[in-house]
């Protein structure tokens, strides 16, 4: 039988989605601010509701049962969009907005500054939070964590990165595309060799972990040719590989997006880029489409709207 919705306390809700985060009752409760019996009881009280044990114990924890985790994302969407309105004021200027972005980097480097001060312009006293993008992003974005993602995803149709494997809730938005280049010091060997395929694999690489994945599509492409990187160094972010590429001493080379040879240009002088030496008709699959990428439930939350026309402006006119 169906349960009316007024007859369960929404504090009910905020414990259960707590405890879903925490899986902990004595978690919880430090986050709510009462004790752990109260807790348990709240725990009772939902067990009831829903007709269901909804967690067991096991040594790690709470253990949610297949019901919990199937009422998680759908609870967790409820209530953003219940502290979206209770956040409503009257107010005929918005201030004191909270904005969370998450961007990847050094691409936040070089939009911060004009992003910064027009959303200073239209929301004063508002607070800005950019974010690394990384593996947790798009977790963070449907959390509520990150009001908007800004990030290249991959083209090569067997990537984990394809936009085309983005969660259904997902929405995105494409604003433009990059090539990826190869990015050596000015004095570099290779540059004294006839640029090819066989040059740019003849020395070692720094390569950039990618949302946990130490490899990406160029290495697919080679794979499929035969070939293989000679990767002798992994690091973090494509700040720390351009970092490196440019210290003397060593013959190490490293790809990075087109985009961040303007950064290059502040902090690297001596690096030059290079085109990827393989073949057109590859060119497309190494083709990265930078995109905007938000939540569902935001599609009309004007905060996120008046943001997509901003960054969208912003790279309609760069």
């Amino acid at each position: 039988m169906k349960k009316p919705l007024a007859r369960i306390d929404f504090n009910l809700l905020l414990t259960l989605q707590l405890l879903l985060q925490e899986q902990s009752v004595t978690k919880a409760a430090k986050k709510l601010n009462v004790t752990p019996s109260s807790v348990s009881k709240s725990l009772g009280k939902l067990r009831d509701w829903f007709d269901d044990p909804l967690f067991v114990n096991t040594p790690h924890g709470l253990k949610p049962t297949n019901l919990a985790t199937s009422v998680q994302e759908p609870l967790s969407e409820w209530m953003h969009i219940g502290n979206q309105i209770v956040s409503c004021r009257g107010e005929d200027a918005p201030s004191g907005v909270k904005f969370n972005l998450g961007v990847e980097s050094p691409l936040s480097l070089i939009m911060v500054d004009e992003l910064t001060k027009r959303i200073h312009d239209s929301y004063p006293e508002s607070t800005i939070k950019f974010h690394n993008w990384d593996y947790d992003s798009l977790s963070a974005i449907t959390s509520g964590e990150i009001d908007i993602g800004f990030t290249g995803r991959e083209s090569h149709p067997r990537s984990k990165e394809s936009l085309e494997l983005l969660p259904y809730f997902i929405n995105f938005e494409v604003l433009f595309s990059d090539l990826p280049m190869v990015y050596v010091r000015k004095d570099h060997p290779a540059l004294k060799q006839k640029w090819n395929l066989d040059t740019f694999l003849s020395y070692a690489h720094i390569n950039v972990a990618w949302e946990k994945n130490d490899s990406w599509a160029l290495d697919d492409i080679l794979t499929e040719r035969g070939y293989v990187r000679n990767v002798s160094l992994t690091m973090a972010s494509f700040e720390q590989a351009l970092f490196v590429a440019e210290k003397p001493g060593h013959q190490m080379l490293t790809t990075a997006p087109k985009y961040c040879q303007q950064y290059c240009k502040q902090l690297h002088p001596n690096l030059i880029a290079l085109p990827i030496p393989i073949s057109e008709g590859c060119q497309h699959k190494l083709l990265i489409p930078f995109t905007m990428i938000w939540h569902k439930r935001n599609n009309n939350n004007p905060k996120v709207l008046w943001l997509r026309e901003t960054i969208k402006n912003l790279y309609v006119t760069s």
